[in-house]
């Protein structure tokens, strides 16, 4: 008989750990007062580059975000 005490609660709630710091995050930038607040949310974005490889030999990359403009 297997015990669940031991499993955290993300966990037995179906989410992923990463899931589960990303809504705690969200909540803590939330309760920050200005100019905190301000300066936390835009620390939260990102942006990447994306290359695509065609023969052997990367494209030209292109800047992307994770946050919808």
């Amino acid at each position: 008989m297997a015990s669940t005490a031991a499993v955290p609660f993300w966990r037995s709630a179906g989410m992923t750990y990463i899931t589960y710091s990303n809504i705690c995050a969200n909540l803590v930038r939330n309760c920050l007062k200005e100019p905190y607040k301000s300066e936390a949310i835009n620390r939260e974005k990102v942006h990447f580059s994306v290359s695509k490889w065609t023969d052997g030999k990367p494209e030209k990359p292109t800047i992307r975000s994770d946050t919808p403009e």
